[in-house]
């Protein structure tokens, strides 16, 4: 086996503290301009996913009510979708996978509302920020409403 020759290094080899610096400064340029844009794009993308929960969450209560005749409770609350509460004769479930479906994708409870006359409910989640109102990410997100 023959050795190459032992190179010397000189003053031109490799990045100067400048030259690093330089391109340590543009990746920063870079970063600073798309993370704004990717973060705002991940809010967007949860409001999606909560609002595709929600009629998720509003067709597995229409499938309570088909199974047992009567919507859950407002005592019952979602918690019904996952568990036979009391036995219920008629219950075919769980209509949903599990308790981490019952939470938004902000890990906020969604909320269930059972109307009065127990006619009609609505479910809906606080948005980014869980509490009621707000605009923009943190504007309240409902399932269309039941008949």
């Amino acid at each position: 086996m023959r050795r190459r020759p032992e190179r010397q290094l000189t003053r031109e080899d490799g990045y100067t503290l400048t030259e690093m610096l330089v391109v340590i400064g543009i990746i920063c340029l870079i970063a600073a301009v798309l993370t704004p844009n990717l973060l705002n794009q991940l809010g967007r993308s949860k409001a999606k996913a909560a609002q595709l929960q929600l009629d998720t969450t509003a067709s597995s209560i229409e499938l309570f009510k088909s199974d047992v005749g009567r919507y859950p409770t407002q005592a019952e609350g979602l918690k019904a979708l996952v568990q036979d509460p009391d036995s219920l004769a008629g219950w075919t479930g769980p209509y949903l996978k599990g308790a981490q479906s019952l939470n938004d994708p902000w890990n906020d409870p969604i909320v269930y509302t059972l109307a009065a006359d127990g006619r009609s409910f609505t479910v809906q989640s606080l948005g980014a920020d869980g509490k009621p109102g707000g605009t923009g990410l943190n504007a309240d997100i409902r399932a269309p409403a039941a008949p």
